[in-house]
């Protein structure tokens, strides 16, 4: 980064996840990066380039100055309990923090959806993820990058959540099969 270059503000929604931690550790490690605000109902580890706010994703507050938000927000129905408590969380909240960034001056936004996202599938997971893809892609942002993995492989235990059998067979864990 040049002395006169402007470091960059970032804000990100889930950094405590699975795939939002790895995220928040890129962020904070990046020299172009002077300040990380996390959004989220639980707070990352302390940081001297971090900001850790607690937030009620359906009553969010304005959100501090940035450049670029990362929208990591994500469960499963089976974790959330109903199709309706995962729509709040996978679409709700990502657009309530995509659309409070947009007016919080950011530019640029990376979202965490799904392999197959499609806002006319007639899956209920992929329809959501896709039309969440379909509502950022109508907001203002100059620059947009929209990740869509497959299997998220990684530590679920740590989250409070059960391991899934399908993260064994993809080689996960070196755990054996009678684990499960």
């Amino acid at each position: 980064m040049t002395a006169r270059a402007k470091a960059r503000v970032a804000l990100i929604a889930g950094a405590t996840g699975l795939v939002g931690r790895q995220i928040l550790e890129g962020l904070l490690a990046d020299p172009g990066v002077g300040a990380v605000h996390s959004l989220g109902r639980r707070n990352p580890a302390p940081h001297p380039k971090l900001t850790a706010h607690s937030v009620d994703f359906a009553a969010l507050p304005a959100l501090p100055p940035a450049d670029e938000v990362y929208l990591a927000l994500g469960t499963t129905i089976r974790v959330a309990g109903s199709q309706e408590a995962f729509r709040a969380i996978d679409y709700d909240a990502n657009l309530a923090v995509a659309t409070a960034a947009v007016a919080a001056g950011a530019k640029t936004l990376g979202l965490v959806s799904s392999m197959g996202a499609d806002a006319r599938s007639s899956i209920f997971y992929s329809r959501v993820k896709g039309e969440l893809e379909d509502a950022v892609a109508a907001l203002p942002f100059t620059g947009r990058v929209i990740a869509r993995p497959s299997l998220l492989l990684g530590n679920r235990e740590m989250l409070g959540q059960p391991t899934r059998r399908g993260e064994f067979w993809g080689g996960a864990y070196s755990a054996t099969p009678s684990d499960f």
